[in-house]
């Protein structure tokens, strides 16, 4: 099934490519370039309390006049385990001594979840940003229907079928369907720490696009390992409606990325990545790092629940870089990363629109 409401049209997009929102990267000045080239700009405010999303949303409104994404974290909120998070923080100290540091005494929910944050949720219906989108499940229905009722477009990830189908019995508007191959936190429903098993199909991003056009009527945002036109036009050709893609733009001048993560994407040595928990304790695919070398150990203790691990993560990655080692920073990335360029995001979205339309040029010449 397709739907004949195009997500593009709707959003006044000229060309179909949605700048991924990505912690620190996402920067307002990122944003509001992606979106008046033409595209969608996205915000990431998962790591943020409301007072804090609410200014960077003013700040990217004083920007652009087009419509953005503003993107939080749905996750389930995080089950305190004493024992599990100190035998955790013990495995981690000698890493933390060799950089003239020691753990956190204690592990904190350093991000509230979407589906507890009252504050965020009347922020969004007063400020009404024109695209919200949840990552890692849903929230209330209630909630739901009240940020449509303003008018605010919804998108959600889907990483299978299943998800897929309880996005759109939600009602929302646009699912993105994010394949194995993406960089940044997997948005698989329910998947904290090690308490769960996994049941994860890895459907990868063409597999997962096109079984979920199928088998839905909303519109469909392809994401993962799309990384130039000719991923865009096959995305297109799947049957997605827009190509959603981060690990493109993190080059970018208008990115929030340091310089030691720009330098690993663009050394020009293909860069290895891997899908890490260790970090924040739920899948995130990144660059292959120390981290995940100790997610690697026999016998390691089990990782606590997302986002109590990020706290122990953090920290560690600001002694580390104390010292000048960046090899515990959370340097998210899909499979395709090796294709990065580094480019002005508004010449980034001309070049990919002109690829994407020469790509589908050559394909429909070949079916002449």
């Amino acid at each position: 099934m397709t739907s004949t409401a195009r997500i593009t049209r709707r959003l006044g997009m000229s060309t179909p490519i949605i700048q991924a929102p990505m912690a620190v990267a996402s920067t307002p000045a990122l944003v509001a370039a992606v979106s008046n080239a033409g595209g969608l700009g996205s915000l990431a405010v998962g790591n943020m309390d409301a007072n804090a999303a609410r200014e960077v949303i003013r700040q990217t409104r004083a920007l652009t006049d087009r419509p953005f994404n503003v993107n939080v974290f749905t996750h389930v909120p995080p089950q305190a385990d004493a024992a599990r998070e100190a035998a955790w923080l013990e495995y981690l100290a000698p890493t933390f001594a060799r950089f003239d540091a020691k753990p956190p005494a204690s592990l904190r929910e350093i991000y509230l979840s979407f589906v507890e944050d009252v504050a965020m949720y009347e922020m969004f219906l007063e400020t009404r940003p024109a695209v919200v989108s949840f990552h890692f499940g849903l929230p209330s229905q209630a909630w739901i229907e009240a940020l449509k009722a303003v008018g605010i477009v919804l998108f959600a990830s889907a990483t299978n079928e299943e998800e897929a189908a309880a996005i759109e019995a939600a009602g929302i508007d646009a699912i993105v369907a994010q394949g194995w191959e993406a960089g940044g936190h997997r948005g698989r429903f329910n998947d904290e720490g090690d308490r769960q098993p996994s049941e994860d199909e890895q459907l990868g991003t063409f597999a997962l696009v096109r079984r979920v056009v199928a088998r839905t009527s909303l519109p469909v945002i392809a994401a993962g390992g799309i990384m130039d036109g000719a991923g865009i036009a096959a995305a297109l050709a799947l049957g997605a409606q827009a190509a959603q893609m981060g690990t493109a733009f993190v080059p970018c001048p208008e990115s929030g990325a340091d310089a030691a993560y720009r330098e690993a994407l663009l050394s020009g040595q293909p860069p290895r990545t891997a899908l890490i928990r260790a970090i924040s304790g739920r899948p995130a695919r990144g660059l292959a790092n120390h981290f995940w070398a100790l997610e690697q150990v026999p016998g390691r203790p089990a990782i606590p629940d997302y986002p109590m691990t990020y706290d122990a993560g953090k920290s560690l990655n600001a002694a580390a870089k104390a010292h000048k080692e960046s090899g515990y920073a959370a340097q998210w990335a899909g499979q395709a990363a090796p294709l990065a360029r580094s480019l002005p995001a508004a010449q980034l979205i001309d070049v990919l629109t002109r690829e994407t339309r020469e790509a589908i040029a050559a394909a429909t010449a070949f079916a002449q």
